[in-house]
């Protein structure tokens, strides 16, 4: 008889053998996974038989963790905020550090959200969750990426104040927003090789890479954004370690004001924060 510990102990070993990081941990979710169970009750269960079923499922899991792929895109969902997300390989797999940026986006009161390149619509959907009398319009240039976003909202049940658009950044959007967020490409051309497997093999490149410098996205948001925002409202973006001072910069350039960083909790600088100089209130369009 196999147990569950057996196999857990069989697979951690397996997934260390091909290099892949942290494997005890990804050997118990993908264990859980193919038994039907939450992680974190895995454990309750360890001395039970492996059913051949759940055998053959946790076969293929492992298959596909040692080829690098995402654990996310093996059962289909990622944690982020406590809430579980629909994931597949048209969106990005949401990390813990863009928790920074629902973090500070929830420090001041918004009616109206922007989510500019949504993806799987992690942060529009989060912050309606937390915000109940928020609405908010999400872009995506990828019909599969919305899908998803349609997906989660639905499972969230945010879909009634949630408004997906179809287009590059946030041309054809109408304003005026108190805020606006984005977690955009910034990976540079040039450093897309140096990826780990998981990320540079598997997730969708427009996700990942503006195909330059990495900063295509914030030249593209500091043009729009303005436009956009009520006078004080608020913009905030996700960066790549070192592209603070540049993002800075360009926004700016563009008028914003108030810039400030925000550490996520490896004490990285990650997300950026400015708002739009007050003035007379903008009218309702």
């Amino acid at each position: 008889m196999t147990t569950l510990a057996d196999a857990l102990a069989a697979a951690t070993e397996r997934l260390a053998a091909a290099d892949v990081p942290e494997p005890a941990g990804d050997a118990r979710r993908l264990l859980a996974h193919a038994m039907g169970l939450e992680a974190g009750r895995l454990t309750l269960h360890l001395r039970e038989s492996l059913p051949a079923e759940a055998a053959s499922r946790f076969e293929a899991a492992l298959t596909a963790r040692a080829a690098r792929r995402p654990v996310s895109h093996i059962t289909g969902a990622r944690l982020f905020w406590g809430r579980r997300f629909r994931v597949t390989a048209d969106v990005l797999d949401p990390r813990p550090e863009t928790e920074t940026l629902v973090a500070a986006a929830l420090e001041a009161p918004c009616a109206r959200i922007l989510d500019i390149g949504t993806g799987s619509g992690i942060l529009a959907i989060t912050l309606l969750a937390e915000t109940p009398t928020a609405t908010a319009v999400a872009t995506d240039i990828s019909p599969a990426a919305l899908n998803v976003a349609e997906s989660n909202a639905a499972t969230h049940g945010v879909a009634h104040r949630l408004t997906l658009l179809e287009t590059t950044w946030a041309e054809g959007v109408s304003g005026p927003f108190d805020l606006i967020v984005s977690n955009p490409p910034y990976i540079a051309r040039a450093d897309m090789a140096g990826l780990a497997p998981e990320v540079r093999d598997h997730e969708p490149p427009i996700a990942l890479t503006d195909g330059g410098d990495g900063l295509g996205a914030y030249r593209a948001i500091a043009t729009q954004a303005p436009g956009l925002l009520r006078p004080g409202g608020r913009l905030m973006v996700e960066h790549g370690v070192g592209q603070a001072g540049a993002v800075c910069a360009i926004f700016a350039a563009a008028g914003l004001e108030s810039l400030r960083l925000r550490a996520d909790l490896d004490g990285r600088e990650r997300v950026v924060i400015c708002s739009l100089p007050s003035g007379p209130a903008a009218p309702d369009l």
